[in-house]
């Protein structure tokens, strides 16, 4: 297959029409790319011999050699941890929009700082871009700027693992590649796609409107020729534009949600005029590509033998039910979907932070007016906080950042978060997950991908077995305990778990699934060398 610049393992699949290659150990089903980010694993492939390389984040290149993943297969060889030992004031987790601004604001204020992340270019995922293109936009520019700065010590390609105290010497955050510690810390991981199970969900095509976004981005390949965007919230719109601006056909954007509930807060508009000139635009690139956008419409169903090849679309109530007999069945070989985001909070969470409900339904860092967590000395911004855009996470991550360097916040900075923040929880109450999605989840569906459980397996641990919360849940049908960690299937299983027991879900059943205590994939071989 040939290989273009930039282009993963996954992208160079796809774009020669290789949607699925593995299966699945339990039930045989076959799998390929879903995530995109390198958070749920369904993409695992064995390339030079090497098994259980995630495609979407393993760079492509002439000659490799690529095979099918065996279940049972041994993991990947590795060399022992690194000796390579980091020390500085202020490190900064993420290098998305939040952790740029953090840590520009922290060297503007005269610390020395660490930028760890696990991708190879800053940006994170609103960023993500080619190898020699850079993102547009002057607000990228200026960030990127502001970290050329000889104190600063960037980690690319550097996941932390695990994060602890280390006494006087403030924290510890153990990465693939150093050790680093730092007096201060400014947790700023970001998100993935919230996706909420149906029938046929695990069925290669249907990916997240995150992995599409982030293909399209980074490889240059549309997730398919013929794709429904569906779920919930304004970041259908952008991966609808782009899939289409692309070449690719979307006959429907289906959000759940109802943007008429912005007319109760007009404040929250107001505060926000470049969101509604934003909105305008895409309509116009919808309006040119003949892509239509219907509101509380779900896809309850996709239909294939081995892969997507239609989806059901239901009209739905008040409620979020789907309405009997108003449902229609619309051709395609892919489906987008994502209903928001969810937070990365392992490592804020390895350090004892404290966390909250947030307005949609999230668990979230609980922070001060400094985004102080509370942990003395560990700092939170942007998504961690409460999903918000890229905008609210820069001016977060600029109030974390000095903070933590101990300088004062600037009033400019503050106005424009509460600004924003407003907007956001306007943003969430006008697409909010529909309270009836567990309606087109039959007992056979399955919830956790990675060890297969179903729906009926998880309503019997509760009917059956008496789980009282997510955590027995899990115990009991183990939900959340394949290689993904939960990162896909918690917040589904909680809020199923929670209607059988006729309530909402708590924190504690959100945070059965967001506690790992390795926060990425770790080889006995590397934890023996740290």
């Amino acid at each position: 297959m040939p290989v273009g610049d930039g282009q993963s393992v996954a992208g160079v699949l796809m774009a020669g029409g290789v949607g699925g290659w593995r299966t699945t150990r339990g039930g045989g089903r076959p799998r390929g790319l879903f995530c995109g980010i390198g958070a749920c694993f369904d993409c695992l492939i064995t390339v030079d011999g090497v098994p259980h390389q995630r495609a979407c984040q393993v760079p492509a290149r002439a000659g490799m050699v690529l095979t099918p993943d065996e279940p049972g297969v041994g993991a990947a060889p590795t060399e022992a941890g690194s000796d390579t030992r980091v020390e500085v004031e202020v490190a900064v987790v993420g290098a998305g929009p939040a952790g740029m601004a953090a840590a520009g604001a922290a060297l503007g204020a005269g610390c020395s700082v660490a930028l760890v992340d696990a991708g190879t270019r800053p940006g994170g995922q609103f960023w993500r871009h080619r190898e020699g293109e850079p993102p547009r936009g002057r607000a990228f520019g200026e960030l990127a700027a502001a970290l050329d700065d000889r104190r600063l010590i960037r980690l690319v390609d550097s996941a932390v693992w695990f994060a602890e105290a280390a006494g006087d010497e403030g924290f510890r955050l153990h990465t693939t590649d150093a050790v680093v510690t730092a007096r201060r810390v400014v947790i700023a991981t970001g998100a993935y796609d919230r996706v909420l199970p149906f029938p046929g969900w695990d069925l290669p095509g249907v990916v997240t409107a995150g992995g599409a976004q982030a293909l399209l981005k980074a490889s240059g390949v549309p997730v398919g020729r013929r794709v429904v965007v569906a779920g919930a919230g304004p970041f259908l719109l952008p991966v609808a534009a782009a899939l289409a601006e692309a070449g690719t056909t979307v006959p429907l954007v289906a959000e759940a949600g109802d943007p008429r509930r912005y007319a109760a807060e007009p404040a929250a508009l107001l505060t926000a005029p470049g969101k509604v000139v934003e909105g305008a635009r895409y309509a116009a690139t919808f309006a040119r590509h003949r892509v239509r956008y219907r509101t509380r419409r779900a896809v309850t169903a996709a239909h294939g033998d081995g892969a997507v090849e239609a989806v059901t679309v239901s009209r739905l109530d008040r409620e979020g039910r789907p309405v009997p007999g108003d449902e229609q069945t619309i051709p395609c070989d892919a489906v987008a979907v994502s209903f928001g985001f969810v937070p990365q909070l392992e490592l804020a969470l390895a350090l004892g932070c404290g966390t909250r409900l947030d307005v949609d339904g999230n668990l979230v860092l609980a922070v001060g007016a400094d985004q102080r967590t509370t942990v003395d000395g560990v700092y939170a911004a942007g998504e961690v906080t409460g999903v918000g855009g890229w905008a609210l996470a820069v001016v977060e991550g600029q109030l974390a950042g000095a903070a933590a360097a101990g300088a004062a916040a600037r009033t400019p900075w503050v106005k424009r978060r509460a600004r924003l923040r407003r907007f956001a929880t306007a943003m969430h109450r006008a697409h909010r997950v529909p309270a009836g999605w567990t309606r087109w989840v039959t007992d056979a569906t399955l919830v956790c991908r990675c060890e297969e459980v179903t729906a009926g397996a998880v309503r019997a641990a509760v009917t059956e077995l008496g789980a009282t919360d997510a955590r027995a849940v899990k115990l009991l049908a183990r939900p959340g305990m394949g290689w993904c960690q939960g990162r896909m299937c918690g917040h589904a299983t909680a809020c199923l778990t929670a209607q059988l027991r006729g309530r909402e879900p708590d924190a504690a059943d959100l945070a059965a699934f967001a506690h790992r205590p390795l926060a990425q994939p770790v080889t006995l071989g590397e934890l023996a060398g740290d």
